[in-house]
């Protein structure tokens, strides 16, 4: 992939004595996942390079080719990455994909995992992330190397250069297959680690963005194609420099248009991302004569919450209800963060009695959250049981324009913590 953990200790240098690691301070769970992991992989690799062809002069000269591309495209968009980099809040997606899938179809294992080695040391360098981060990450990304490009060699490969129209469906089958083992095994591994890293961890950070996982397919579907020309017609590989230098500008480029539209603390839509999109989605509904449902959900008690236990754990509050309301809703709705500890909730063709069911199990579920975090004198402590309240304003019922149901919703919820709190209120109907 290769993906990396996401959180500030990736952007801070460690000792390079294995001794002195952060690793060996983290949970047990996850020291014991790393150490057993590595060592699988380690002996999966071995295994592989025992069995690898002897390297011949064309697979060296193939070698030079993708490390020379590599290190150019490395070189040249080190400041974009660095960029990327800082701004990242689940794993990353480095693009390396290009030059090593390359290898893992048409290189031995041990040429394969020279690359991977070369050019992850270049990257390290640029972003020196905790040394037993680049070693695990490196590792992992060898064994699903060398697993991909075993399995690809095993099912039996035809020469490329002589394929009939036929043949190359079933070469384009093998490449897939391959692909999918390669991220796979990355998957298992980088995704494993981060699930491990915290106490609390979201799908997000461990699995990616669609975003993220999108980009990723792109790099390899790139890879892929450096692998056939490589073959055909190597000299052409360096097209695929400026290709790769292109790809990294425009995903720096769509990563800050999609930072512009959320907010950091939580990953959610920001009040322009979810009114963008809000406004779409009202627009369809109008167009179709339908209805839609507007919730604003306001964490009750907030405050103590900032007050006894401090703003971190505010916050490690804040991210848990945010992955609760990703999952409670569909892929239609438009979840975003109206400020402080308010959130919004758009949901097409809801009525209102609809509306009052999700409202419910949104409200039931974050109060049976139980969020391990620390408080502002470092020790651990278990936030149970934060609850909310919830207002609805139903589309055409209660109002015409998003603001107008926004604020329908925002006066429910006011009207909710008048009852009691954690509770659901109805907006109140519109006038004639």
């Amino acid at each position: 992939m290769p993906r990396h953990g996401a959180g500030p200790e990736r952007r801070r240098p460690g000792p390079i004595n294995p001794l002195r690691w952060k690793l060996w301070r983290r949970p047990p769970a996850f020291i014991g996942f790393v150490v057993v992991a590595e060592l699988v992989a380690l002996a999966g690799v071995a295994l592989a390079a025992m069995s690898a062809p002897t390297p011949g002069t064309t697979d060296w000269l193939r070698l030079g080719l993708l490390f020379a591309g590599a290190t150019v495209h490395i070189q040249l968009t080190r400041r974009q990455e660095e960029r990327r980099r800082s701004r990242m809040r689940s794993v990353l997606i480095d693009l390396n994909a290009v030059w090593v899938f390359p290898a893992v179809l048409v290189l031995p294992v041990t040429l394969t995992v020279a690359l991977i080695v070369a050019v992850r040391a270049q990257r390290w360098l640029i972003a020196r992330r905790p040394a037993h981060n680049f070693v695990f990450s490196t590792v992992a990304h060898c064994f699903a190397a060398a697993l991909a490009g075993n399995l690809h060699r095993a099912l039996g490969p035809s020469d490329w250069e002589s394929l009939t129209a036929a043949a190359s469906l079933r070469e384009f089958a093998l490449i897939l297959l391959a692909a999918a083992v390669y991220e796979s095994v990355q998957l298992v591994y980088v995704g494993g680690a981060i699930a491990l890293s915290g106490p609390s961890p979201t799908r997000r950070g461990v699995f990616g963005s669609t975003a993220d996982n999108l980009l990723e397919a792109i790099a390899t579907g790139l890879g892929a194609v450096t692998a056939v020309l490589l073959v055909a017609l190597p000299p052409a590989v360096l097209i695929m420099t400026a290709v790769a230098v292109v790809f990294n500008r425009l995903a720096e480029i769509e990563q800050l248009q999609a930072d512009a539209a959320s907010d950091p603390k939580t990953g959610l839509r920001n009040m322009r991302g979810w009114s963008e999109a809000a406004g779409r989605a009202l627009r369809r509904v109008r167009r179709a004569d339908g209805v839609l449902a507007v919730l604003m959900i306001d964490l009750d008690h907030f405050k103590d919450v900032n007050d006894t236990y401090g703003h971190p754990a505010g916050d490690d509050v804040l991210t848990r209800v945010a992955g609760v309301l990703r999952e409670a809703t569909r892929p239609a709705d438009i979840v975003g963060r109206f400020g402080g500890e308010e959130f919004l909730l758009l949901l097409p063709d809801t009525d209102a009695d609809a509306a009052r069911h999700a409202a419910e199990r949104i409200r039931a579920t974050i109060a049976e959250l139980h969020i391990d975090t620390t408080d502002k004198r470092g020790s651990h402590v278990a936030i149970a049981g934060p609850t909310a309240s919830v207002g609805i304003a139903v589309y055409p019922d209660h109002a015409t324009t998003l603001d107008d149901l926004t604020q329908a919703a925002d006066a429910a919820v006011y009207a909710a913590k008048e009852a009691g709190r954690d509770a659901v209120h109805l907006a109140e109907p519109a006038g004639p």
